[in-house]
């Protein structure tokens, strides 16, 4: 199998390199460089921007691969790019889309494959859903040989996955815990979640690459587990040493606070989320998610606090959850009860 991934150091990708490289395949990655400690011992790697597409051509010449993945593409213009880059140049192209594409609010408590693509709420999702109709036109009237992969919510031991965060990612929120101090949840935290550690993610999507009946196909690749967001918390603060101490605030008032929170709350976290796997099951015989949430949560607390790259403070976010966590309690408290 000779693979050309694009991008292929990130949260999703790494993992995916580690397989391909174990499973003794001829493994390309093309990407700027920034990551090269995440880059598997046997892999090449060709430095140069995707964006340049006439770098990308020459550098490419007449390279044929068996399976391509992009893991960068978030808009039509760049798909447009890589189906003029790599039609005739690969056997399969594989897109990766994302489950928040899926209908928002959901008519149906199970996603499946069929559930339909309709989020209003985020900009980043209505990219990905126009993404796939673009690739699978080029799929119908072409031949280009599309399969659309849609993770959800897909943590690496670097960054731990939570309610919400700041810009400069989850770490602030885990000192937060760690250090006893309150963190906000949006909603009851009581909607279902679904946390897929990329290890068991990579075993999916490897199983794709190269896979004839995933042709022309979309797919989510997801662990089974179901977690309520309190839940979740609480598997971190184990994993920190310290019970969380939640602050329950509405989604909706939370999406007018922060800059991108409509997306990410309204059309995507504040909803509870079941999915089938049944598909990828059916394709892809081995995928079995493993790593209970419980689990992965005590795998990311030690990497992060051994790796200081990682640990980003971010006191932005945090004078930002002081004060509203402080003017909300003192709103509660001034409320008049209904004797």
């Amino acid at each position: 199998m000779k693979a050309l991934l694009i991008g292929g150091t990130g949260t999703i990708s790494t993992e995916i390199s580690k397989r391909c490289v174990a499973l003794g395949w001829d493994l390309t990655l093309l990407n700027r460089g920034n990551s090269t400690e995440f880059v598997p011992e046997g892999a090449r790697v060709l430095q140069v921007d995707v964006n340049d597409e006439a770098a990308v051509n020459q550098l490419l010449g007449d390279e044929q691969f068996d399976v391509v993945a992009d893991f960068i593409v978030f808009t039509p213009e760049q798909a447009q790019r890589d189906i003029r880059l790599f039609k005739g140049r690969t056997a399969q192209y594989i897109f990766i889309s994302s489950a928040s594409a899926y209908q928002k609010p959901l008519s149906s408590p199970v996603i499946t494959e069929s559930t339909p693509l309709y989020n209003p709420y985020w900009g980043y999702s209505r990219n990905k859903i126009a993404i796939e109709d673009l690739l699978m036109d080029a799929y119908r009237k072409d031949g280009f040989p599309v399969t659309i992969v849609r993770p959800s919510h897909t943590y690496c031991e670097r960054s731990m996955p939570v309610g919400l965060h700041g810009n400069k990612g989850s770490f602030a929120v885990m000192e937060r815990i760690r250090t006893g101090k309150k963190i906000i949840v949006p909603g009851d935290g009581l909607t279902l979640w679904t946390v897929t550690h990329s290890s068991d993610f990579a075993v999916g999507f490897c199983g794709l690459m190269g896979n004839i009946h995933a042709i022309g196909e979309a797919v989510h690749i997801t662990s089974d587990e179901r977690l309520t967001w309190n839940q979740i918390h609480e598997c971190i603060g184990r994993a920190v040493g310290r019970a969380p101490q939640m602050v329950h605030i509405a989604s909706d008032v939370l999406a007018k606070l922060g800059p991108d929170w409509e997306g990410a709350l309204i059309g995507d976290k504040s909803n509870s989320v079941q999915f089938d796997n049944t598909k990828i099951k059916r394709l892809v015989p081995e995928f079995c998610a493993t790593v209970r949430f419980d689990q992965g949560a005590y795998d990311v607390a030690e990497y992060v606090y051994t790796h200081a790259e990682c640990q980003v403070p971010d006191p932005e976010f945090d004078a930002w959850c002081d004060e509203v966590i402080e003017r909300y309690e003192k709103m509660i408290s001034e409320l008049p009860k209904l004797s």
